[in-house]
């Protein structure tokens, strides 16, 4: 396992440089705007060089694990290929959006599916038909929320880190294989692209990297609801969905689209209030996740899903009314 690692790191490394060096050439390059935090031209797409490390090394690894889970590899390789598709050429949010649906219906035909999720306050909620419908909510809701806090250099790839490193974790004390696997894969991999995107970024992960990142996590949480309660996954991703979910209620109690673009996620206020020091925000976010994750596996799934639920939406009301404040100091319009 520490050749694999070894191995996929540093193919990941010259995977995104060759990415890097012809970005320009191929239409990768991403030109900032009026939300971003860089202010020149800068290639993207590195999503491409660390996937494709994964990609060419784990069936020289692991043949046994693809045949038993194919189609889950199958709705992985087509959301990267939705993902390069829009790095390349701007693919519409329709088109994205039933793209990851398709792949969640994929994943169902490895019985990937949320179909239990626990007892809240005291009565065993079991979805039947209800179950493919919230997974693919579930799934495509979470795979875009990591796509959205991919705004500073480094960010999305330290948040990644830890929350696989966790479901790593997961599967190591379980003896899942496919999670271990899968998840070791990807650490490797990003860690090898963070020697670019780490502040000064000279490359960008781009779709092809967020969407997929976003989505294979996904796969391993649900994969994980078997080792853990339902709540405990909610915490072990919470800097992704709380930015998400903030940020979404806020525009609504605004009277605004709750899928306008605006700068009051997360990293952007908190970078603001760090003295605009790319660093230290993404430090503090994932020292934050790192918490998160932590009180994730400490939860106990046999208790009652439904007081945990509280406790998360606790902290969803609590950092609301903290970053609400910070936009009031900050005089930002949200």
């Amino acid at each position: 396992m520490y050749f694999e690692f070894l191995l996929t790191f540093v193919l990941s490394l010259l995977l995104v440089y060759v990415v890097k060096h012809y970005a320009p050439k191929l239409g990768l390059i991403d030109i900032p705007n009026d939300r971003s935090s860089h202010v020149s031209h800068t290639p993207s797409g590195a999503g491409i060089g660390f996937f494709l490390a994964v990609f060419f090394l784990f069936p020289l690894f692991h043949f046994d694990l693809i045949t038993e889970n194919m189609w889950t590899f199958m709705s992985i390789l087509l959301v990267f290929l939705i993902g390069v598709l829009d790095d390349h050429h701007d693919a519409s949010p329709n088109t994205k959006f039933i793209v990851l649906i398709v792949a969640t219906l994929l994943l169902s035909l490895d019985d990937v599916i949320i179909d239990d999720v626990g007892v809240f306050f005291g009565t065993h909620i079991f979805l039947g038909w209800f179950a493919i419908p919230f997974t693919v909510f579930a799934l495509v809701g979470f795979t875009n929320a990591l796509n959205l806090i991919d705004g500073l250099d480094g960010l999305a790839a330290t948040v990644s880190l830890v929350i696989l490193g966790t479901f790593f974790a997961v599967g190591f004390m379980h003896n899942d294989i496919f999670m271990m696997t899968l998840s070791l894969g990807f650490i490797a991999a990003l860690l090898g692209f963070l020697v670019f995107n780490w502040h000064p970024a000279s490359i960008f992960m781009g779709d092809s990297g967020s969407l997929t990142l976003g989505f294979v996590i996904s796969v391993l949480a649900v994969k994980s609801l078997a080792y853990l309660s339902t709540v405990s996954i909610l915490f072990i991703a919470a800097v992704p969905l709380l930015d998400t979910l903030i940020v979404m209620i806020r525009r609504k109690l605004n009277g605004c689209s709750a899928f306008s673009a605006d700068r009051c996620h997360f990293h952007h206020i908190l970078r603001h209030f760090f003295a605009e020091d790319t660093k230290k925000t993404v430090f503090f976010l994932g020292i934050l996740q790192l918490i998160y994750s932590m009180t994730g596996l400490q939860l106990d799934k046999k208790m009652d899903e439904g007081y945990l639920m509280v406790l998360f939406i606790l902290n969803i009301v609590l950092i609301y009314i903290f970053l609400g404040a910070m936009i009031k100091r900050q005089k930002r319009e949200c």
